[in-house]
């Protein structure tokens, strides 16, 4: 019996996953879709963590989809849709943001960082080659 009651919600959760709405979008042309699909890879959710619009399921991520849908009928440019979502949501919702003084080290941190590790690295076997000689000339 039990296993029946257990059998029985499986199968109401697996259904009610599988009704879950999927999105139409309607374009005015084919370069209009691939636009769509771009940019809903360039454009971060902003409750999601790290996940594209055009990847997240979360509600939020559903109507800037339709946002962006919206904004690509009425003939808004690429650079306009991500300057309307800049201003709403703030640069975290680009995935490449522009290179100025707030982004530089987002930028150039990570060749900073590996240019100390080099640095480090040679440091540390310049003094064991150092502490081995006066061992061998001791």
């Amino acid at each position: 019996m039990i296993r029946w009651i257990v059998c029985l919600l499986g199968s109401l959760v697996l259904a009610a996953s599988v009704s879950a709405a999927i999105e139409t979008y309607t374009f005015d042309s084919p370069e209009q879709e691939a636009r769509f699909r771009q940019l809903g890879f360039e454009l971060r959710c902003p409750k999601c963590q790290n996940q594209a619009i055009g990847d997240s399921d979360a509600p939020i991520s559903k109507d800037l989809r339709a946002e962006v849908h919206r904004m690509l009928l009425e003939g808004a440019t690429d650079q306009e849709i991500k300057a309307f979502m800049v201003a709403r949501y703030g640069r975290y919702v680009l995935y490449r943001p522009p290179l100025d003084r707030q982004t530089l080290f987002l930028w150039a941190g990570p060749g900073l960082f590996l240019i100390i590790g080099i640095g480090l690295v040679a440091y540390r076997i310049r003094l064991s080659k150092r502490a081995m000689t006066q061992e061998i000339s001791s």
